[in-house]
């Protein structure tokens, strides 16, 4: 469903993802933030789309491996990244057979949880893919969400359909609202211990660039960042 999305407009979503400011002013900045010093560690990038993220911690110092559900998206990755980084097709609701246990140092999930309506199994193989003490970086939806939707039950899991503005081309998504208590009661079912959570302003630079954004991202929070360390 999202990597159909994804793969429909490739071109635009690639190029918009590497440099509109949700992504790259705000969203980035606090998964390095979280993620901290990656110099000289082993990274698996969740839903790693065209690499922007793998790209930078990689040059960060990272060893990094990047999945992503969408062949258009990976195509990208690979492009972008060349040897420098390792990238497979996997879909984050089965098991990821392909990585051995304890096998990564920190694992990023940059916007990629809200598309899964159960937490569980997923990020029961991220733990399973952790070696002790690695933690797990993430940034989903706000919680907050739900008053942009008009949704009738803040404490429901619920389906969204929305249409994105990708540069000018409209893309079709769905993904999950959940309320915050859900977020950590996941997390905890699966032996995640939450050390950060993170509702972050963005970089300044924003202000000058785009005030609308700067407006919108400085006055309501958008999206919801956790750092969790495998128990």
């Amino acid at each position: 469903m999202t990597a159909s999305s994804y793969d429909r407009i490739g071109q635009a979503y690639a190029r918009f993802g590497a440099t509109n400011p949700w992504n790259e002013r705000y969203d980035r900045p606090a998964i390095h933030g979280l993620a901290g010093d990656v110099a000289g560690l082993d990274v698996l990038d969740v839903g790693c789309a065209a690499g922007v993220l793998s790209e930078q911690l990689v040059t960060r110092g990272a060893r990094v491996v990047g999945v992503d559900g969408s062949p258009v998206m990976l195509a990208f990755a690979r492009e972008r990244l060349g040897d420098r980084a390792e990238f497979h097709l996997a879909d984050l609701a089965l098991p990821l057979d392909f990585l051995a246990d304890g096998s990564f140092d920190l694992v990023t999930a940059s916007l990629v949880m809200h598309y899964l309506e159960d937490w569980g199994p997923v990020l029961r193989e991220l733990r399973r893919v952790l070696r002790p003490g690695g933690a797990l970086v993430m940034s989903v939806h706000h919680p907050e969400g739900w008053h942009w939707y008009d949704l009738p039950d803040y404490f429901a899991t619920t389906l969204v359909d929305d249409t994105w503005n990708i540069g000018g081309t409209p893309m079709d998504v769905r993904f999950y609202h959940r309320p915050l208590g859900a977020m950590f009661g996941a997390l905890r079912g699966a032996d995640f211990r939450v050390d950060e959570v993170v509702e972050p302003m963005p970089l300044p630079e924003v202000e000058a660039e785009d005030p609308r954004v700067w407006a919108m991202l400085t006055t309501a929070p958008r999206f919801l960042y956790f750092r969790a360390v495998k128990a």
